[in-house]
């Protein structure tokens, strides 16, 4: 199977957010739509190995910040490349919050949504949320950034490997998990976080 393929469906890019308590992150997503209109419904799909998605089922509210075409890749490696179970993503920076108290970014976004969950769905790799929308604000004019404007503009390109530099193996930049072996087959998912190659980098001798 071609993963590329499945790029060519349209996503957009979305800073997700959820409070439990005093415990609050965020992470990236790309999958959200429109599913009903009487009430307003949206439906996300978290991985279940993200600790939002814990803090989600915990609290059953989110905040969903709707990146737009002026987003940096910093804010999203900040947000998409590590852990909330190991860092504090939300230290050192003082964020809008919404009316449960959610913290969403006021910067780089075009719009918020704010929602309560009223069903899920075990999904295996992920949980599909449907939540009611509780409010929603338009940030901005600028355009939404959608998932191909990331790959195609905002992702950095990978860098041409060294013959003389002998690769023993590939860590994955989300998770640390490492596969053992030069070659990192085509369609290789990673088996922790679900993240594919283009999340992976090579581990030299």
């Amino acid at each position: 199977m071609d993963k590329k393929a499945l790029y060519q469906l349209s996503y957009g890019v979305f800073m997700l957010a959820s409070k439990a308590g005093d415990k609050v992150n965020g992470c990236i997503t790309n999958t959200c739509m429109q599913v009903a209109n009487s009430p307003t419904r949206v439906a996300i799909s978290v991985l279940n190995t993200n600790y939002t998605c814990d803090l989600i089922k915990e609290s059953g509210i989110f905040a969903l910040s709707l990146l737009d075409d002026t987003c940096t890749y910093e804010t999203i490696k900040h947000f998409g490349f590590q852990s909330g179970k190991n860092v504090d993503k939300m230290e050192g920076i003082t964020f809008p919050e919404d009316l449960n108290g959610i913290p969403y970014l006021g910067w780089q976004t075009c719009a918020v949504i704010s929602c309560k969950v009223v069903e899920s769905m075990d999904l295996g790799s992920h949980t599909l949320f449907i939540g009611e929308v509780l409010d929603a604000k338009l940030l901005s004019e600028n355009a939404p950034l959608t998932y191909a404007d990331y790959q195609n503009r905002v992702k950095p390109k990978p860098q041409a490997v060294k013959e003389e530099r002998k690769i023993v193996g590939w860590r994955c930049k989300i998770c640390k998990y490492v596969y053992e072996g030069s070659e990192l087959p085509a369609d290789f998912v990673c088996p922790l976080c679900g993240h594919d190659r283009d999340d992976f980098e090579p581990i030299y001798e």
